[in-house]
């Protein structure tokens, strides 16, 4: 009866009621491969990136990406390759902008390298205070002339970017990736201040790094590029997804099964997995990169607050919220991102 009614809806059926088994492989983090695709831009040479997720935001920053001239070959699994051949145009339309917010991210790279770049704001023309704003105003003090215009943002350099002091006045992931990627091809040394801490901004460091920037302090709330005249291709790989590996944690607790999640990052996940040690939930290392989820018979309750890395994060809020409902109490979650 109910895929009846659903047949001609996007539905997933779920039959519950078994344990789990088997072995779940982490993939590549979204978050990580986005701004490392945006990067590609910055240099001619051909760039490889290896463990890209299939998700449909990796689809759409293929699209925006092809659309401004870059060429993308799937070389083998999950490995794919980019180079920039011929600039077919400077502008991110709306109709992939709208699709995926993180498309803001082609702005520091395209204005870096062209000295010129039109991006659709995530909302089209929106009134008030915009997220993107934080990203706009850094830019503005290294140097570029920006205007919005008919929802989309246009923003120009004609004799490039400069280094500049840049204090973000609230962490932001995105914005500290922009600016990171607009920084390794401007003249002069950027500081930025109160810069985020996620280990997605780590790895696109570490990314360029090897495309032959100058950068130090990733990690930390103060990271300092110094610009350099060009980048060079590159092979990277990208790190496991934390999120989905919390998730996998968390499905392995909920039905009492047995599962191998191979590639997960404790490393990146130290305060989830205490918070999970602390409900009854127990992270197992079986070998250097797979784990095993131990559970407790009866899970205790827990307080939350979602807060920047290294802390919570929001993104597990949904996932945590399932399993307390098992736990023998009563549980609070505090949403502040």
């Amino acid at each position: 009866m109910i895929k009846e009614e659903l047949k001609l809806k996007e539905a997933l059926i779920i039959e519950g009621g078994n344990k789990l088994k088997g072995v779940l492989e982490v993939s590549g983090a979204k978050n990580a491969a986005l701004p490392n695709m945006a990067a590609t831009l910055l240099t001619d040479e051909e760039v490889v990136i290896d463990n890209i997720p299939d998700l449909l935001d990796i689809e759409t920053m293929k699209n925006l990406l092809n659309t401004i001239g870059v060429q993308i070959n799937h070389i083998k699994d999950k490995a794919y390759s980019f180079k920039l051949n011929e600039v077919k145009s400077l502008k991110a339309p709306y109709e992939l902008v709208s699709k995926m917010r993180a498309s803001i991210l082609v702005l520091g790279p395209m204005l870096a390298k062209f000295g010129y770049a039109e991006v659709s704001l995530p909302g089209g023309c929106s009134i008030g205070t915009r997220p993107v704003d934080l990203h706009l105003k850094a830019l503005e003090k290294m140097g570029a002339e920006i205007t919005i215009e008919h929802g989309y943002i246009k923003a120009s350099a004609p004799k490039g970017l400069k280094g500049a002091h840049i204090f973000f006045d609230k962490i932001t992931v995105t914005g500290t990736e922009n600016i990171m990627m607009a920084a390794t091809l401007a003249e002069g040394k950027t500081i930025i201040e109160n810069a985020a801490l996620e280990p997605e901004v780590v790895d696109l460091a570490v990314m360029l790094r090897k495309m032959g920037a100058n950068i130090k302090g990733e990690g930390t709330h103060r990271i300092e590029i110094e610009g350099v005249k060009s980048l060079k291709g590159t092979y990277h790989r990208v790190i496991p997804d934390r999120i989905e590996a919390g998730t996998f944690a968390v499905l392995s607790a909920l039905t009492g099964g047995n599962i191998v999640i191979k590639n997960y990052p404790s490393h990146y996940l130290e305060y989830v997995n205490e918070v999970l040690e602390n409900i009854g939930i127990h992270i197992v290392k079986i070998s250097e990169s797979e784990v095993v989820v131990k559970r407790d018979d009866i899970l205790k309750p827990v307080n939350i607050e979602t807060r920047e890395y290294p802390l919570f994060p929001t993104d597990l809020q949904a996932q945590f919220m399932t399993l307390l409902c098992f736990a023998n109490g009563v549980s609070e979650i505090t949403e502040n991102i």
